[in-house]
């Protein structure tokens, strides 16, 4: 069977969609762009104008299905605050999660690298606000774009109107006196400007430039448990949040109990009166739906929650909630596996997931690759080091040079010194050679090293290796360094 031929970049496509009752350009290519097509155009007057337009219709609800999809992906791995942007954009709440990937810039290269993996291109932004972050990422022509806190401004400036998520008729209109840029629009008086376009101008520029809130309402995916609370009036004392984060804890564990499952993780959203939305997550090493355990976690996290003049509504969410069923104890006293669940999810949420790990071994002779980090409920096989070549208690990541006297290319070294001290070599054994990995890269094919366990007239034991086997340049430096220390 013989597919379609893909077009090429220099064919003109457009999007077709509705406004009102006529068809219109919904979206464009860069060649149909090129062409002089604008959106928001007749589509009569298009095809009129570029001969050979290649014409698609819209499919908004699939469009916007799959823009759910993509937002509920990233609520998982990013933030818990995350809803769509139609009809192409997503918006993240990133405050207080982009240091777990490294930085703002970091967590944007991320988003990008796993976008790309799954077939889509995109531009990404950091700001202030969310207009300002929707028109960096639209029309920078920066692909990854981070602007510091307050400096917004002088990035908007130069941007084209449409950049404020104004509807094409307004941005026409707004074109004919010569209003082409933001900043052209943001240096006239606000007054002329509502009253000749109306307020969504004016409305817009407050949106873009921080000066108004915009509340990011997240998404949820229909079958998520969750439990919603909303108050007559303001609450924002900490017990007093910390009471009715409890309350909801129990009635989400109740949901998750009725549906025979257990919470992988838990996002809690605290609606202020300014239309601002607080957020905190809190994982678990394994499904719990243990409501007193839950809410201790939770509540702990109260103290990054900001409740400014009060707030109205809380929600709570298990999203990737697991199966989780009752268990038989061992009536009969048997030996059973220690749960270290509970110490795993409270060392988690005061250190953060990334300072919770445990080590698990690596297939590599190198000590230095030889041993990773795993998840800290992951099952890990133990170490199998070699019986007769001990290793020493302590590693060092990274092995630090030392200065050593020694008779090549076989003998220990008579006396090394490391960190500015000198010690002389009572007892040594060795060498074990350990040769380079030459299926990872060649540069390794005729690398080795020399291993020597030492012991100094003190009584100190110590690892340390020879780059290279003592004669020939090809294996290596010839340096020696310091791998670690026995006790």
């Amino acid at each position: 069977m013989q597919g379609k031929a893909a077009p090429s970049p220099d064919t003109p496509i457009v999007m077709v969609g509705r406004i009102g009752r006529r068809r219109a350009v919904a979206h464009m290519n860069l060649a149909a762009a090129k062409a002089g097509l604008r959106l928001g155009q007749a589509v009569a007057h298009a095809t009129a104008m570029v001969p050979g337009l290649v014409l698609n219709d819209l499919d908004p609800d699939g469009d916007n299905a799959a823009l759910q999809r993509l937002a509920l992906w990233a609520q998982r791995l990013y933030s818990p605050t995350v809803a769509a942007d139609p009809p192409d954009g997503l918006v993240i709440d990133a405050t207080g999660c982009a240091h777990l990937f490294g930085g703002e810039e970091k967590m944007l290269i991320d988003i990008r690298r796993r976008l790309a993996k799954a077939g889509y291109g995109a531009a990404v932004a950091i700001a202030d606000s969310w207009g300002g972050a929707h028109a960096l990422a639209r029309y920078s022509r920066r692909a990854v774009f981070v602007v510091p806190a307050g400096g917004l401004g002088p990035q908007l400036k130069d941007l084209p109107v449409a950049a404020l998520r104004l509807a094409p008729d307004l941005v026409h209109a707004l074109a004919k006196p010569g209003f082409d840029t933001i900043g052209e629009l943001e240096a006239t008086a606000t007054g002329p400007l509502a009253h000749r376009f109306g307020l969504e101008p004016v409305r817009r520029l407050n949106q873009a430039f921080a000066r108004e809130r915009e509340p990011i309402e997240p998404v949820f995916a229909p079958e998520t448990p969750r439990a919603a609370k909303i108050f007559a009036e303001p609450i924002g004392a900490p017990e007093t949040l910390a009471r009715y984060l409890t309350e909801l804890t129990v009635e989400l564990c109740s949901t998750l109990e009725a549906q025979s499952l257990g919470a992988k993780g838990i996002d809690a959203w605290f609606y202020r009166v300014d239309n601002r939305i607080e957020s905190a997550r809190i994982g678990l090493s394994r499904p719990a739906r243990d409501a007193r355990r839950l809410a201790k976690l939770l509540c702990e996290k109260l103290e990054t929650v900001d409740p400014g003049f009060g707030v109205d509504k809380m929600v709570l969410a298990a999203p990737g909630a697991e199966p989780l069923t009752y268990s038989q104890d061992d009536a009969l006293g048997g030996p059973r596996a220690a749960d270290l669940s509970g110490l795993i999810d409270t060392l988690a949420a005061r250190l953060g997931p990334e300072s919770v790990y445990r080590l698990a071994s690596a297939e590599s002779d190198l000590p230095e690759r030889s041993v990773r980090k795993a998840a800290p409920g992951e099952p890990v096989t133990a170490f199998s080091w070699p019986v007769d070549w001990p290793r020493p208690t302590r590693f060092f990541p990274r092995p630090e040079p030392i200065e050593t006297v020694a008779l090549l290319p076989d003998q220990p070294p008579a006396s090394f010194t490391w960190r500015g001290v000198r010690r002389r070599v009572r007892r040594a054994d060795g060498p074990e050679r350990v040769f380079g990995e030459w299926w990872k890269n060649d540069a390794e094919l005729a690398r080795s090293r020399d291993y020597f366990q030492v012991e100094d007239e003190g009584g100190a034991r110590y690892w340390l290796y020879r780059d290279g086997d003592g004669e020939d340049a090809a294996t290596g430096s010839q340096r020696w360094f310091m791998a670690g220390v026995f006790g």
